[in-house]
């Protein structure tokens, strides 16, 4: 009997353990099936994804190829520009005190005297509580009275305030809508420079052009032919996507771009350009409101390197002439842009501009005669008519700038010649928030100003406590001012800004000899070419400080003259050699350098960067992080790339690295590191720029 039942439990057991193995084989099995469905949908899932994403590129590439195409029809639904778009509205925000226009709640006896019910053991209790409840009242009462004193007098100084602001305000709108109808009368009388003043808003105003496109233009208008002339801005052969479509091969797991033809790439551009000139006229004449156009001489021109020297250069591929008789009778819409700007107008068009080839243009701007006055220039006058500021008498020079502060609508009067403690002109700007006092110092100069008349200005403005220091000259400034004065509240105005500040508030001055009928500022020297052989150093960093990066060409440790540092305010060296340059993605800043060029007495080009006070004046090199240096060739190809180092937390300026001549005349990059807490000041003391 025991046996039977022994072996009876162990063939249960057996039986068990079977059982349980034949569960764990069906599981095992069924989490194989799962996983195996699992990767089929994923696998699915992901090709799902990236077929629709391949399909979203290519619906993205039609729609701005439909864009391009349909740039003329969609420009001529945009509303015409009139000169009452340029108008300000004289309505205000209105007076806001916030919580100062709610009174003090005054304390009521009552509560107090309800405080108090609770004292019933007597009449003399019951008495000595109610005189401290009246206490408690008048203590109450007199706070709340003081509180409620300090906001009206509070709500009365906000009130005169904001007058003054709605005042100010709507004088700034009167005078602008004022001189609005005096542009409008200055076009009926056929005025050439209110003619391109007001062309030129009129096409950068315009709802009719993408952001995406150029908007760069130069005008000029001739009255007797009532004829504006002007050079435009066309797009580059880039706006036409080179690709087609974007298709997903699954058995690559990639992507792969079809490229659009090249003929009908070409086609789209050459028909874009058509359809911009054609633009350009309709916006023109859609603005003439006041009927002063007969014609338009319209001029496209692209920007861009010179595939032959490698140098920046201007090509003018479509150039039209369109009398209005002419331009009148057509209907934009239903046209082929190429032939009606060719055939119906006697335009010209490129026939390669994408390898830009140019064709011969119209008149031009600068062609344009009779004495007509370009945007921007003062008419009139002789030498006689318009004082040397050189040679004026120094209380005189003194006096004239007083009189420009007022016609900027500040108070100012000049000080006594003796015990002005540094102090010219005193003025105060009445505006509120930026306004204050402000003192001036005048220095009337034929050689560049030194840094310490800047620094002299900036301890004035600390003993005087005056809001803002000025300092006018009829000289110019060198880079150690410029970066002195940099984040402090200090103002400098060289001679050429002075001379075009006069002009502009209806003053006379010139500097020395030439016209007084020429531009206020004087014809810069001659800029040099960039040498065809050059480098591009393009910079990168991580995060999102702001950094003003500079060059200086030293021997040495020493810069070789102020105006071989390059930075914001002076943006090459004299010889060309090194220039700051506009900068592209993902790079952040940009410097451009011949080194074959650079002066055979500078063995080395340093450059450093520093913290912008104008744009965060607290900010540190703490978020200078994973930064770098492309080095590339004329025609943008990546030579290189040079790691330099990250920045730390209190400084404010970094010496980035150097390159350095070798005796074999090669040049090498040598890291640098080293940090200034006092700023780009501080880093330029060490290497001879005065600045302090």
């Amino acid at each position: 009997m025991s046996r039977r039942a022994g072996s009876g439990l162990i063939g249960n057991w057996a039986e068990a353990q079977r059982r349980q193995q034949q569960t764990q084989l069906i599981q095992q099995r069924e989490a194989e099936r799962r996983q195996r469905a699992y990767e089929r949908d994923a696998n699915r899932s992901h090709r799902q994804y990236r077929e629709a994403e391949a399909l979203r590129r290519t619906a993205q590439l039609d729609a701005e190829v439909t864009a391009l195409k349909g740039l003329l029809v969609a420009g001529c639904r945009a509303p015409a520009f009139r000169i009452s778009d340029l108008a300000r509205p004289d309505r205000l925000e209105p007076f806001n005190p916030g919580a100062l226009a709610q009174p003090v709640p005054m304390p009521r006896i009552e509560d107090f005297q309800r405080q108090s019910s609770g004292w019933t053991l007597g009449s003399n209790h019951r008495a000595q509580a109610e005189r401290e409840a009246h206490a408690r009242y008048t203590q109450a009462w007199q706070a709340a009275n003081a509180a409620e004193a300090q906001r009206q007098q509070q709500l009365a100084a906000y009130r005169q305030q904001y007058d003054r602001w709605a005042a100010e305000q709507l004088a700034g709108v009167r005078a602008h809508n004022g001189g609005l109808t005096e542009l409008a009368d200055a076009l009926r009388a056929g005025d050439a420079e209110a003619a391109v003043e007001y062309f030129s808003a009129a096409l950068y105003a315009s709802t009719a052009w993408p952001e995406a496109l150029p908007r760069q233009v130069a005008a000029a208008y001739d009255p007797a032919a009532r004829q504006l002339v002007l050079d435009w801005e066309l797009p580059g052969y880039a706006v036409v996507p080179e690709a087609r479509a974007v298709q997903y091969l699954p058995s690559t797991d990639q992507d792969k771009v079809k490229p659009r033809p090249v003929t009908e790439r070409r086609a789209l551009y050459r028909d874009l350009l058509a359809q911009c000139v054609l633009l350009v006229v309709r916006e023109l004449y859609a603005a003439d409101e006041f009927g002063v156009l007969d014609s338009v001489v319209v001029n496209g021109f692209v920007d861009c390197h010179d595939p032959v020297t490698g140098q920046e250069a201007r090509f003018v591929l479509s150039t039209v002439p369109a009398e209005r008789s002419a331009f009148a009778g057509l209907r934009l819409e239903q046209v082929s842009a190429v032939d009606c700007l060719v055939s119906g107008l006697g335009g010209q068009l490129s026939a390669r501009p994408d390898q830009l080839t140019a064709v011969r243009p119209g008149r031009r701007p600068d062609e344009v005669g009779g004495g007509v006055v370009s945007h921007g220039g003062h008419g009139g006058g002789t030498d006689d008519d318009e004082p040397d500021l050189f040679v004026m008498d120094p209380i005189a020079f003194e006096n004239l700038v007083a009189e420009l502060f007022r016609a900027m609508g500040m108070e100012a009067v000049t000080t006594q010649r003796s015990g002005d403690g540094g102090v010219d002109v005193e003025a105060v700007d009445p505006a509120p928030i930026r306004g204050g006092r402000i003192v001036v110092q005048v220095k009337r100069y034929r050689n560049t100003v030194p840094p310490t008349a800047v620094r002299d200005l900036y301890g004035t403005v600390q003993d005087k406590g005056a809001n803002k220091g000025v300092l006018v000259t009829t000289a110019s400034f060198g880079p150690g001012s410029y970066t002195f004065a940099n984040g402090k509240p200090l103002e400098l105005v060289p001679g050429a800004d002075l001379v075009e500040l006069l002009h502009q508030y209806g003053l006379r001055g010139r500097l020395g000899g030439g016209s007084a009928a020429a531009p206020a500022r004087r014809a810069p020297e001659p800029e040099p070419a960039p040498p065809a052989d050059h480098n591009v150093l393009g910079m990168s960093w991580s995060g999102s400080v702001a950094l003003d990066v500079c060059a200086l060409v030293c021997t040495g440790n020493r810069v070789l003259s102020e105006d071989h540092f390059v930075f914001f305010n002076n943006p090459r060296t004299p010889d060309g050699s090194v220039r700051s340059r506009e900068h592209a993605r993902p790079d952040k800043a940009a410097l451009e350098v011949s080194f074959d060029a650079l002066p055979s007495q500078a063995d080395r080009l340093v450059l450093v960067a520093a913290i912008d006070p104008e744009v965060d004046p607290r900010a540190d090199l703490a978020g200078f992080a994973d930064a770098h240096i492309r080095l590339l060739s004329a025609g943008g190809e990546e030579l290189g790339r040079l790691d330099v180092s990250d920045g730390r937390a209190g400084e404010t300026a970094l010496v980035l690295g150097s390159f350095r001549r070798r005796s074999n005349g090669d040049w090498d990059f040598v890291i640098g590191g080293k940090g200034y807490r006092g700023g780009l000041e501080a880093l330029l003391g060490e290497y001879g720029v005065e600045v302090a």
